[in-house]
Formats: C-alpha cells, sequence, structure tokens
C-alpha cells in the first residue's frame, strides 16, 4: 500500500501529541484571537484580523496533515531481539574502521542530524532483518561498500 506511513511507536506518540495540542490548545487561541480582532472593527485595514485568519488556515492544514498520517500510518513491529528493524539501534563499523550509531526510522522521521535515518535509505535497506556480526554490502548511488554491523539494540 502506497499511502501507509511506517512510524516507531515514538514517532505515533509525537504526532498525535502534536495533534492534541493544536485541537485544544492552539486552535482555541487562534479563535480567540480572530474574535478580539473582529471587535476592533474595520476588517479590510486589520492586521490583527489578517494575522489571524492566516494563522488558523495554517493549523488548519496542519490538523489535517496529522489527521491524514495518523490514519495512515502502521506502527513498526519489531523483529525480534538482536534482528534490526524499524526501531532498533545499530552501530555498524565502515571498512575505515570508522564507527556510527543510527536509530533505523520510518522515512517520514528520518533526521540525519539526530542519527536517524530512514529504513529506505542505503544503510537502513541494508541492516533490515540482519543481526549483529553480519558484514553487508551496502548499495549506493556512489556503488557498493561493505558495513559490519557491530550491534543491534
Amino acid at each position: 500500500m502506497k499511502d501507509e506511513i511506517i512510524l516507531t511507536p515514538e514517532g505515533y506518540l509525537e504526532l498525535e501529541t502534536e495533534l492534541n495540542e493544536l485541537k485544544t490548545v492552539v486552535r482555541p487561541r487562534v479563535i480567540k484571537d480572530l474574535k478580539d480582532a473582529r471587535a476592533q472593527g474595520d476588517l479590510s485595514e486589520n492586521a490583527d484580523y489578517d494575522s489571524a485568519r492566516d494563522e488558523q488556515a495554517q493549523v488548519e492544514a496542519r490538523i489535517k496533515e496529522l489527521e491524514y498520517k495518523l490514519e495512515h500510518s502502521r506502527i513498526a513491529e519489531s523483529q525480534g531481539e538482536g534482528v534490526a528493524s524499524i526501531g532498533s539501534t545499530v552501530v555498524i563499523e565502515y571498512d575505515d574502521d570508522d564507527v556510527e550509531e543510527f536509530k533505523i526510522v520510518g522515512s517520514m522521521e528520518a533526521d540525519p542530524l539526530e542519527n536517524k535515518i530512514s529504513n529506505e535509505s542505503p544503510i537502513g535497506k541494508a541492516v533490515i532483518g540482519h543481526k549483529k556480526g553480519e558484514e553487508l554490502e551496502v548499495s549506493s548511488p556512489n556503488g557498493f561498500y561493505t558495513i559490519l554491523l557491530k550491534d543491534v539494540k
């Protein structure tokens, strides 16, 4: 299914939390701001009113986006102890003895700055389903290279 979004349990919870915050805190504040701006009179030259309407449109768009993502998402299931899967943290060693640790996440949660790599990335694809100690070949746009899966947490 192409519309399916794979999330870690943490990623799903983050989206749920943001949606709840938007619906229970931000949306009511924006509606109040809109009412206050309307009470100021002439709407044609009312910058506060225009700003509140813009913010309302952004909030409603984000709520729709989050609802869609949550409705079309699936929480990744663990492959079992010691097997790399979405949600696993893996330690890999490159040919040059450089060692890195990554958390494998769905593509929507990927953030290289936080060492969260997508299950669809070259390394993500290579390690999923494999165990600690396995030597794996990674296919990247620049060709193939080998990594050692040092640990799976």
